[in-house]
Formats: C-alpha cells, sequence, structure tokens
C-alpha cells in the first residue's frame, strides 16, 4: 500500500495538468474546397451528392436543405463547430452559406507523424 499511493498520487496529478496528449478529433464532412468552389445555382441535387458527399444530417422535416456540418476537437481547446447548409427548389440548388473545414489530410497526417501513430505503408522501406 505505500508503493502504490506515490504512484496513484504521481498519475492523478500529472494526468490533471494537461502533459497526456489528447489526439485530435473529427467528425462529419471534410470537405474539399475545390469542391465547394465549384457549387454553383442550379446544380441537381444529384450533382451536388458527386461534390461533396450525402450530408451527414438528413432532416425528413426539410428535404429541401442539406446540412453538411463537423466538429474539430484538438488537444485540450474547445470543440469547433462548422456548418454549411444548401438550400434546394425541387431538384436545384438555389443558395447556400455558412463554413466548412476544407480538407486537411496532409496537416493532420504530419501531425499525427510527429507522435508516431500512424501506420507506415508496408512497401517502403524503413530509413
Amino acid at each position: 500500500m505505500r508503493l502504490a499511493l506515490p504512484v496513484i498520487l504521481t498519475a492523478a496529478l500529472v494526468s490533471g495538468c494537461g502533459l497526456v496528449y489528447r489526439q485530435p478529433v473529427f467528425q462529419g464532412n471534410l470537405l474539399e474546397t475545390r469542391n465547394v468552389e465549384q457549387l454553383q445555382v442550379g446544380l441537381s441535387k444529384v450533382q451536388v451528392f458527386s461534390l461533396l458527399g450525402s450530408p451527414p444530417l438528413a432532416d425528413p422535416f426539410h428535404q429541401s436543405r442539406w446540412d453538411y456540418i463537423a466538429t474539430a476537437r484538438r488537444g485540450h481547446g474547445d470543440t469547433e463547430i462548422k456548418n454549411l447548409t444548401l438550400w434546394f427548389e425541387g431538384d436545384s440548388l438555389v443558395r447556400w452559406e455558412g463554413e466548412y473545414f476544407p480538407e486537411a489530410d496532409k496537416e493532420l497526417a504530419a501531425e499525427m507523424r510527429r507522435f508516431g501513430n500512424l501506420p507506415r505503408d508496408k512497401g517502403k522501406q524503413r530509413r
């Protein structure tokens, strides 16, 4: 018991002071900027679907509105929420507004590589 008390006390102090790494968490759609820039009035739902993919939120009461919602939490910070909303009349896109997280695969991969938690490609040699 005497040996366990200092270990438990040390673990409690270290875990509460922010020294523990917290992996960034992204949920929702990470949209590509080049695809969002191709949006234009008059596109059909099929064309928008091929550009942006399916919206994570499908509201059965508002089928003329598509919401692309995404959240990001990095480290010990607050969760950031962004929403890109598209409105349709019939099958045609009439307007859109909001923000989105642009796809950041390269930046995320570089950040993960710092901590060594990305799998290595089997075909590549270790250096």
